[in-house]
């Protein structure tokens, strides 16, 4: 795990992920924006589970049914994955992504964690 603390330059690109995500008109525009927020999150419980949250609204109001299933799931899983460094590094948090696969971390992310 990087550590419990959210590192503030971490903190600032994930705040602006999600400000940009509730400001998107796009709808695919939020949801790449939510998918970097859950990216840089992923080792943090109470980050990680908002991020899922706010997928959550997202396929709520979209009523696409297998993406708010899998929204709940990941909400379930969010917090105690993180909590115990159990999370698949780089994973974009979508439904139409295995639950347990690793993805490449975008190069920019990657250097917030200091990689």
């Amino acid at each position: 795990m990087i550590g419990r603390i959210l590192p503030a330059a971490v903190r600032a690109a994930y705040a602006r992920e999600m400000n940009a995500a509730r400001h998107a008109a796009d709808p695919a525009a939020r949801w790449q924006h939510l998918e970097r927020a859950d990216i840089l999150s992923q080792p943090w419980p109470w980050p990680h589970t908002r991020n899922h949250l706010a997928m959550l609204a997202l396929a709520v109001t979209q009523r696409d049914r297998r993406e708010v299933l899998g929204q709940v799931v990941r909400i379930i899983v969010a917090a105690p994955g993180s909590a115990l460094g159990r999370y698949p590094e780089g994973n974009t948090g979508r439904a139409s992504v295995g639950l347990t696969q690793p993805m490449p971390v975008p190069e920019d992310l990657a250097a917030l964690w200091g990689r």
